[in-house]
């Protein structure tokens, strides 16, 4: 019971388009819908989205707010699943950069998980943090400045981080832990 009320109040922006893999945005929303925490999908145009589900297309969901609409002043984290073609897309977008970039300036906990990274080095958000992603963007991330290690799931600083579906139990539980503990300080020695 205690873990239902531990981000009781809270709430996380899911930021993604057309391509996001499914099951990097649905485990980590249940868990953090399990300990409490309001998750709303946030997406370009809003209406609806389509998922990516390992090798085809998977479903579709509705945003529940347009990102014009979404302002980062009212979440407490940030969700990014992966897929290929999400980060991709997203990245191009100035107002989708600006909105991950606010998180990290308010130091909000953010979750990043497979490609979603791509979106973090667009963002110019990367620079001497220790990440982990799909390991095809490890050579992005280190010329970005990030020193990128092969993990499970990387915290830094409220950045979680995990490389691939099979991480999402451990990427959910540490990216629920961050969310509880809310703001932190992102200054180094």
């Amino acid at each position: 019971m205690e873990n239902q009320q531990k981000l009781q109040g809270k709430k996380v922006a899911a930021l993604m388009t057309e391509g996001f893999e499914q099951a990097e945005y649905t485990e980590p929303r249940k868990a953090l819908e399990a300990a409490g925490a309001t998750v709303h999908l946030i997406a370009p145009n809003g209406g609806d989205v389509k998922a990516w589900d390992e090798s085809d297309w998977g479903e579709t969901f509705s945003a529940d707010l347009p990102l014009d609409a979404a302002d980062p002043n009212q979440y407490d984290a940030l969700l990014l699943p992966g897929g290929v073609m999400n980060p991709d897309k997203l990245r191009l977008l100035p107002k989708a950069l600006q909105f991950v970039k606010s998180f990290f300036d308010q130091k909000k906990p953010v979750g990043a998980i497979c490609h979603a990274p791509w979106l973090l080095i667009e963002a110019g958000v990367v620079q001497g943090r220790t990440i982990t992603s799909y390991p095809s963007l490890q050579t992005d991330l280190r010329n970005a400045g990030a020193n990128w290690v092969d993990q499970e799931v990387v915290t830094d600083m409220g950045l979680v981080t995990s490389r691939k579906p099979d991480d999402i139990p451990a990427f959910s539980r540490k990216l629920v832990e961050e969310v509880a503990e809310g703001i932190h300080d992102r200054q180094r020695a």
